[in-house]
Formats: structure tokens, sequence, C-alpha cells
């Protein structure tokens, strides 16, 4: 008893000792504690800002040691070889992604809309902002494009569920508007107000619609750079597509901002801690949201339940994207779709940009070994920044990224570094049966209104007879291309026979040479699409046409030789190699 009454007494001093600590002490304590448990959870970095004197991370660059892409072009950058500090208030990931998707303070102003139809029937707004647009301080939209005008011409993809009006989207348009260059933002099927006009929706992988969009500008504008941004979701399709095509793409040259890369690793990162289970939440909220302006269409392609159920991005792909796009899994989707399988196969300079804080595409998805194989890619990474913010300056006015993307482009449209395409990778094909021209021109006001243009109007304005001026125009069997002042006539295949009847041999040297350029050309036409299907299946099979050949060869001289000694047994018994066996 006098033990448990020792301990009783050890008890009551202690809680009196306690009591005597004031209640402000406690609630001090309790700050301290939130204080730490936010910084960590919140993942914020201003101390350590703080002991590096707000001089901010130094950006690392990977890149193979002799790459003329860095060499020449990315040397030239003082964003890549500087250093990046946050706005000190927004010294965190979270706080830089939330602070970007609630605002962003993107500049004020007003896009010109183009509805292009794709073949399948699908319709996507090409918002433009002209290098001339950016000079008039009214607002009046007086800027064309010709068709044999110069001016380096920037395609923008956005990111997930993001379309024109988005902040970091603004910031990058604008600033390259602001350089001269001409921007058109390639929205997303279904986004930016416009309904879904076929049973395709976009994905993460689905690459047919930049494709068609970058080869009808290349042919529309066949004198202009082509160049190409990617953000986020938006970077993958764009990476994607360059590995896919190869040397075949009209692009110059591209930028890669916070890319997923690897989509199975991604998507295991989203939901592996807590914070991140938000962004996954959140996102989903989006993608249903997606699926529910377009119902009707989505609501006869897959279960609308299980999409409307969805509470994660994994469940809205599984029910939805996989159904629609004919995946089996989710699984395969991610595989079949992720960039980082594509980088070798990219012929383009490509600047990717990634923040190692992103809280969306984790650092573990970068391809580090992949990017320094390539001598076209150039790879800059940040400690901090976000996905797609990289907020700089106090009253975060800026994006470090765009400020970066206005160097690097500039440098390589001025380096001997930009990609040519090569002639035989493409044709007109696109341009003929695409059918912007046909489509309706809007205006896209600030407020959010879509003001209608129909086709007799557009007929009137003399903007938009400027914008459609100088198009290929087909009449009597006949293509006028019209290149440099210089009208090519290519007539069709009856006149060519003829023209051939017509020819006979007392017409001189002159139409000897005539003859020969045109069997010339004729050939050519017809070796062309073997040699496309050559290099196709060469980089579908990722093997070397030699092996391929060897490969044929040994499979098929059995046969062939049996042939050649029946067809010749002959001539063959009555040579002399044959007499002297029989001898």
């Amino acid at each position: 008893m006098g033990a448990a009454a020792a301990g009783d007494s050890a008890a009551e001093l202690l809680l009196r000792a306690a009591a005597l600590v004031p209640l402000a002490h406690y609630g001090l304590a309790a700050v301290l504690l939130a204080c730490a448990f936010l910084y960590r959870f919140l993942e914020l970095h201003l101390l350590g800002d703080l002991l590096r004197g707000f001089r901010g991370g130094r950006v690392a660059l990977t890149f193979h040691p002799a790459s003329h892409v860095y060499h020449r072009v990315a040397s030239k950058c003082r964003s890549l070889h500087g250093r990046y500090l946050a706005t000190p208030w927004l010294a965190s990931p979270h706080l830089q992604t939330l602070f970007l998707s609630i605002s962003g303070r993107p500049p004020s102003f007003t896009y010109r809309r183009q509805l292009y139809t794709v073949r399948d029937g699908g319709t996507i707004a090409l918002d433009w902002l002209l290098a001339s647009d950016c000079e008039e301080a009214d607002g009046v939209f007086c800027g064309v494009i010709s068709r044999d005008d110069s001016t380096p011409l920037v395609v923008v993809i956005p990111g997930l569920t993001s379309d024109s009006t988005a902040a970091y989207v603004k910031h990058v348009v604008f600033s390259m508007a602001s350089k001269g260059w001409n921007v058109v933002v390639s929205n997303h099927r279904g986004l930016g107000g416009i309904s879904i006009t076929s049973d395709c929706f976009y994905n993460a992988g689905w690459i047919e619609d930049i494709r068609e969009v970058v080869n009808y500008l290349h042919q529309k504008y066949p004198q202009a750079p082509l160049f190409a941004v990617g953000t986020s979701i938006g970077a993958n399709i764009l990476v994607k597509y360059l590995g896919e095509e190869g040397e075949g793409t009209p692009v110059a040259g591209a930028v890669s901002i916070c890319s997923p890369w690897d989509l199975l690793v991604t998507s295991r990162f989203i939901v592996r801690k807590l914070v991140q289970r938000c962004y996954d939440r959140a996102l989903a909220i989006g993608l249903k949201g997606y699926a529910e302006l377009h119902q009707p269409v989505m609501a006869r392609l897959a279960n609308w339940e299980d999409i409307r159920k969805s509470h994660s991005i994994r469940e809205f792909d599984r029910h939805a994207t996989c159904v629609v796009a004919k995946y089996e899994t989710v699984d395969t989707f991610y595989r079949r779709c992720s960039s980082a399988n594509y980088i070798d196969n990219v012929s383009v300079p490509l600047l990717c940009i990634s923040a190692l804080d992103d809280p969306l595409c984790t650092r573990e998805a970068i391809p580090w070994d992949e990017c320094r194989a390539n001598k076209n890619i150039v790879l800059a990474t940040t400690p901090n920044g976000g996905h797609l913010a990289f907020f700089q300056g106090l009253t975060a006015g800026k994006l470090w990224w765009v400020g970066a993307v206005s160097e690097f482009l500039p440098a390589l449209h001025d380096s001997p570094c930009m990609h040519r395409q090569k002639a035989q990778e493409h044709g007109l094909h696109t341009s003929l049966e695409s059918s912007i021209d046909k489509s309706p021109y809007v205006n896209f006001m600030e407020d959010g209104m879509v003001a209608a243009v129909t086709n007799d109007d557009a007929n009137n304005s003399d903007s938009v007879d400027n914008l459609i001026s100088n198009e290929i125009e087909l009449r009597d069997g006949m293509v006028d291309v019209q290149r440099n002042g210089i009208t090519t006539e290519i007539q069709n295949e009856r006149d060519n026979n003829s023209l051939q009847e017509n020819v006979t041999p007392a017409q001189g040297p002159e139409g000897s040479k005539e003859q020969l350029e045109l069997n010339t050309d004729k050939i050519q036409d017809v070796i062309a699409p073997v040699k496309k299907s050559i290099n196709q299946l060469t980089r579908s099979q990722g093997r070397s046409v030699w092996l391929l050949a060897y490969i044929a060869f040994v499979t098929s001289w059995p046969l062939l030789g049996t042939l050649g000694f029946i067809l010749f047994r002959n001539k063959f018994r009555n040579s002399l190699p044959a007499k002297w066996l029989r001898s």
C-alpha cells in the first residue's frame, strides 16, 4: 500500500506540474507540431531556400557528350545554365500546382478559332494567336498568314482535361507570340467547347490528331518552320508521336514539359501517399466531368454507370478509356502508350523539362539513360517547380519553363540543328482529305462565349480570305501547286498517256531528254512507296533493313534455287561444268 500511495503521489505531482504550465505554451507547442506536420506534408522547401541564401536550385542537364543540340543550342540558353528559385510564398510543389490551377495569373488576350475536321469525322478546335495580334493595342485581329510566310509556327498541346484557356497554356502562347512567332493550340477532342462528333476520344497515347494537324499545318504553310510544345499528357503524346514518326515528321524541334514518361509507374505513384491520392481523386473528377459533357456518345460506347462511379484515374481508364480505345487491360494501355518506349527513335531536337518534386509525374519515371543515349535530346531537371508551375518572382507573375522554351526554340531556329523532313515521308493526301476550310470559323472570347461565323460570312471577310488563300486547287483533273511563285501543273494519267502516244523518235535530243526524265519520274513514283514501306517496316520491327534482307534471302533461296534449276536445266546440261561432272 505504501508503494501504491507513493505512485499515486508521483502521478499527482506530474499533474500538478503540468497544470502549472500556462495554456499559451501548450497552444504554442500545438502550433509548432502542426507547422512541422504541414511542412512535411506539403513538402515545403522554404527553410532550404533560406539556408541557400535564396539562390535557388541549379538546373541539371542530361545529354549525350556528342550532342549538337546541346553544344549549338542549349548551351546558349541562360535559363538552362542558371538556377531556379521558386516564389517564396509558394515554396511547395503542392502550393505551386494548386495556385496554377486556381489562378496562375495568365496574360489577357483573345484567340482566333478554327474548327478542324479530321478524317474519321472528329472535330478539333485550333486556337490561334499570331505575332501580329500581339502588336494590336485594341485587340482587333487583322493579322493573317500567307502560304509563303516563313514566320516560325508553334503548336501547343495541352495537358489532361486542359484546353487553350488554361493559365500555363496562355503563358507560353503569349510569350512565343510576343517574340514574333505564330502560335496555335491544338485542343483535344471534346475540349474547348467543342462536341464529340465521332466515336473516338483522346487519351494519353492518342497521336492521330496531332499527326494530322501537324501534316496539315506543314502542307498549308510549307515555308514556316514548325515547332511543337507538349505539356503533361500533351508532352507524352508529343514524344510518342515523334518516336513513331522518326525522320518522317515535319516538326523541326520540340519541347516536352512535365511528361509522365511511364504511365504505369506514374499510376502507382499517384496512389502511394495521402496527398497523391487527393490529386488522383481530383483528376478523376475532371475526367468524369469531361465524360459528362459527352454522355450520349460515351454511354453508347461504354457502361455509363461504371464510369460515373469511378473514383480514381485507373478506374476511369478501366471503364472508359480501355473500352472505347479497345485495350485489353489498364496496364496494357499504360505500357503501350508510355512515351519512354519511343525515346530512342526521336530524330527531332527535343528539350525535356521536369521538376524532381512533381507531385503527379514522379522522378522515378524519368528515362535518364535513354535521354542520355539519344543525341537529339537534352533533359533539364530542377529540384523544385511542381507540376507545370515553376513560378518565380515575388508576385508569381512568370513561369520559369516558359522562359526556357522562349530561349530554346529561337536558338534552335537560328542554328543548323533544325530537323528536316524526308521528302518521301509525306504527301498531299492529308490536306486534301481534311475539311478544315469547310468548317465554320468562330471567335473565342475571353468570357468563354463562342461566336460563330458562317461560311458565307467567312467568304466575305478579308481576314479569312487571306487566311485560306493560296490553297491547293483542284479543277478538271489538274492540281496546281504554287511554291515560290512557280506554278507546276500535274496532269492526270490520261493526259500523260495521250502525250506519250504523240511522242515520236524524231523529236530530237530535247524530246529524248524529256522522255528520259518522264521515265525516271515514273520509276521514282513506283519506288517511293516501296521505300516508305521498308522504312516503316524497319521502324516497327526495330531491326536493320539489311538484317531483314538477309533473313528473306536465307528463307527463300531453296525455293528460288529449285525453280531456277527447273527453268534452266537444259542450259545447265550443255554447259562445260556439267560435261565435266558426267565425265
